[in-house]
């Protein structure tokens, strides 16, 4: 290890901490989250994997907004983590991938980007000051670095910090952080038709961002990486995180994978994760960032970087079909999009 490695996951790690902000919003803790970083940090070092898992925006909105409380969101992270398990635990994500085809898997992900951009959109609508400024800076710092970090970074200290100088906290804008669920509390089981169907949903969005992100992740650190390890390294998280109130924690596109030893700069953040969750600094900040400040980044994720990379990649394959599934992913959910494009390529 050397001092590169640290930098590199320290960046994780700020990039990370906003999105964990994002999972506040929807009412998943931070103090048990640390259990799933943990999970992940023993995954990683037992099968040797560079691929870290941490807050994933993606997996987080769509269990945020398919979910009708906290309950059922918990709930539903909690079955995706056991189904998920399973999945790399048997080795079926590779046969899986193939089955669905990059035409419908591509068209998925764009669907998704409507979903994460719709999100920012409501949130502006929601408070147009501190969601209409995070918006314009995270615009202005994409279009100018290309780079993810800086637009979390930014979009996010300016306009809370914006907040808190014209002093808008009760009026118009909702903290994140609530210290009361920052406990070990056992979620109880609810289970209906409509967590079934949302289950389902973040299952194949799983599906989708474990063999994206985490090849990605490997290709960076020129090292192969095994997506069936990362799945099941990331469903035991999820699992373990939710059953005690924590949020989803999944594959992500990690600039670890550019250290010099990027195994080991990845458990460095994925440590760092932990103990700051576990310390329970995380809702601290909260309190002083109004939830709408991710607006900016969720807008630019979504509508910027996943839809064009993904609908360009879908259409070349499959015009109709990458399309369809786009469309019916945006407007209900990752596993109806699916069923459709698998309709669709069977009737075609």
């Amino acid at each position: 290890m050397n001092l590169s490695d640290l930098l590199a996951a320290m960046a994780v790690v700020v990039n990370g901490l906003p999105q964990g902000l994002l999972a506040l919003t929807y009412g998943f803790a931070a103090f048990p989250t640390a259990l799933g970083f943990a999970v992940g940090t023993i995954g990683a070092v037992a099968f040797s994997q560079v691929a870290p898992i941490s807050f994933q925006a993606e997996s987080i909105v769509l269990a945020g907004t398919m979910g009708r409380d906290r309950e059922e969101r918990l709930n539903i992270v909690i079955l995706t983590g056991i189904v998920m398990t399973i999945v790399g635990a048997l080795g079926l994500l590779e046969p899986t991938i193939r089955f669905i085809g990059p035409a419908i898997l591509n068209g998925m992900m764009a669907g998704v980007g409507v979903i994460l951009a719709t999100a920012a959109i409501n949130m502006i609508r929601a408070n147009y000051v501190v969601g209409g400024l995070s918006a314009a800076a995270a615009i202005l710092t994409y279009a100018w670095s290309k780079n993810l970090v800086h637009t979390i970074v930014i979009s996010v200290l300016l306009s809370s910090a914006i907040w808190i100088f014209v002093k808008k906290q009760e009026s118009d804008a909702s903290p994140a952080g609530d210290l009361s669920i920052e406990v070990l509390k056992r979620t109880p089981w609810k289970i209906n038709p409509h967590v079934i169907r949302s289950t389902l949903a973040m299952i194949t969005l799983q599906i989708g961002g474990n063999i994206a992100y985490g090849s990605i992740t490997g290709g960076i650190a020129n090292t192969p990486v095994n997506v069936d390890h990362i799945t099941l390294y990331s469903g035991i998280a999820d699992a373990v995180s939710a059953l005690f109130g924590g949020g989803p924690v999944e594959a992500i596109i990690s600039g670890t994978a550019a250290a010099p030893h990027p195994m080991i700069s990845a458990v460095l953040m994925m440590g760092i994760m932990t103990v700051i969750l576990a310390l329970k600094l995380l809702p601290r900040i909260a309190r002083h960032v109004p939830s709408e400040s991710i607006a900016g980044f969720l807008f630019v994720l979504g509508a910027i970087v996943v839809f064009p990379a993904n609908i360009g990649l879908g259409l070349k394959e499959s015009p109709v079909t990458a399309g369809v599934t786009a469309v019916v992913t945006a407007a209900t959910d990752p596993f109806l999009g699916m069923v459709a494009g698998v309709i669709l390529r069977f009737l075609m």
